[in-house]
């Protein structure tokens, strides 16, 4: 029996960072989310990525104009607009996850993405996700991202 108790204590100490590694069903539903969002825009089809879209959601992009720092806002509505609008080039956004945070109906997703116009590289950044939990699921509620030419990760 005394060899089991540090044993015990050793593993209940370890228990947050070994259930940190492996993803819950509640990361894998959000990151499910995102994917679809993202393969809507690449189908061009606007129905998928408004599945994913929370009533009175607000996107942003940051950018740098001649060393000064802008936030513009994007209408949610006109990029479901131009992402069901056909266009030549697929727009392939690729992402990797790199946080996922979870409280409660709350979620904040931090994506580093390269972005391209069929197989030509556009431009790359981060997203910043935040997402709420409502009775259809994860929804995307806000987005913000960086963009830029260079320096990719």
């Amino acid at each position: 029996m005394k060899a089991f108790l540090p044993a015990f204590a050793l593993l209940c100490a370890n228990a947050p960072a070994i259930a940190q590694k492996s993803p819950t069903a509640e990361t894998a539903a959000v990151q499910r989310t995102i994917h679809t969002f993202f393969e809507g825009m690449r189908k061009g089809d606007s129905a998928l990525v408004r599945s994913t879209i929370a009533p009175g959601a607000v996107f942003h992009t940051i950018s740098n104009r001649n060393g000064t720092t802008h936030v513009q806002p994007e209408n949610p509505t006109d990029f479901l607009k131009a992402v069901g609008t056909p266009h030549q080039a697929v727009w392939d956004e690729r992402i990797t996850f790199d946080k996922v945070l979870i409280d409660a109906n709350l979620a904040s997703v931090w994506t580093p993405y390269e972005f391209y116009l069929g197989s030509t590289f556009s431009h790359c950044g981060y997203n910043s996700f935040q997402l709420v939990k409502l009775a259809g699921g994860w929804k995307i509620a806000h987005v913000i991202d960086t963009r830029r030419k260079e320096k990719c990760r």
